[in-house]
């Protein structure tokens, strides 16, 4: 069966101005590295804008209402210091929400068993009731919440190799018993959480990368930590944060992971995902803002689901 790419045109109007690392090269890299001949198996859907009720499963009402009547109609406005909005922002915020419902829609009905969600802004610093760190809805978390208010799911896992902690969807999850949040990262490095005495109600595994960590520590953790608690938990559904920021050539952290090594994770992920979901494995688009870093990562991890 075929994997599924959910992207949009409006999320290349996200402008977020000149300099900023979050901007859309970044997206337009990752959808001409995997147009490649050796990728045409690959089905490409249009991500639909995501509801109101998705979004307010995991957001506050005032918050979605604060976000998008900011949204400028002209020039930028900014959501915190870091999360820079233009004309465009509201809908493509919406649509990256959107793409991952819809993944999960496409995934659950068994039109396929996988699925790329190749979207910006991203969304794993997105807290319910703010903006944060480029993201403004927490994708992943509407995504997720999405598959267990809609099917019939006891266990949901979110797995988050980006290099930033994914603090906001851990705070969102943190107190929910059918989800697992797995995530590696490094530390110290914005946004100054993931410790790994962080575990919630015993349903977080945080796994902290020294700045210069390679392949060594990074399988190392995920071996014995991450992928050890994913397949005890067995869950039915697998979504991943997938930011590729921990690349040895991204200008904003230093960990000193390379394509290959994405590509050995999510296949233990999916090998996972065969014994307990059915296969079903849902990733979103993350960080990673060294474009021809980004697009090499992106390639191997998609080549991996499939």
């Amino acid at each position: 069966m075929t994997t599924l790419i959910y992207t949009h045109k409006a999320c290349m109007n996200h402008d977020t101005g000149d300099n900023h690392p979050e901007r859309a090269e970044r997206l337009r890299a990752v959808l001409d590295a995997l147009a490649m001949p050796s990728l045409s198996v690959l089905d490409h859907r249009e991500a639909p804008l995501a509801t109101l009720s998705q979004l307010t499963r995991v957001h506050r009402r005032t918050y979605i209402d604060q976000a998008l009547s900011t949204v400028p109609s002209s020039g930028h406005a900014y959501l915190d210091p870091d999360t820079v909005i233009s004309p465009g922002s509201g809908e493509a915020a919406r649509r990256a929400a959107g793409a991952v419902c819809g993944a999960v829609d496409a995934v659950m009905h068994g039109d396929a068993t996988r699925a790329f969600c190749a979207i910006r802004p991203p969304g794993h610093h997105a807290d319910s009731d703010h903006a944060m760190g480029f993201c403004i809805f927490n994708n992943v978390a509407v995504g997720a919440a999405h598959a267990l208010v809609q099917y019939d799911i006891r266990r949901v896992a979110i797995v988050d190799f980006d290099v930033h902690h994914g603090n906001g969807t851990q705070n969102i999850f943190s107190r929910e018993p059918r989800m697992l949040l797995t995530g590696s990262h490094q530390m110290p490095l914005y946004p100054g959480s993931g410790a790994a005495s962080e575990v919630g109600i015993g349903n977080i595994v945080n796994m902290p990368l020294a700045p210069n960590s390679g392949r060594k520590e990074f399988e190392t953790q995920w071996r014995t930590h991450g992928l050890a608690r994913l397949a005890t938990f067995e869950p039915e559904l697998i979504f991943i944060s997938a930011g590729f920021d921990g690349h040895r050539d991204d200008p904003l952290a230093q960990l000193e992971l390379v394509g290959a090594d994405y590509a050995w994770l999510t296949n233990e992920i999916v090998k996972i995902a065969e014994q307990s979901a059915a296969g079903r494995v849902i990733s979103t688009l993350e960080g990673g803002y060294q474009p021809d870093a980004l697009a090499d990562s992106c390639v191997a991890h998609v080549k991996a689901l499939i």
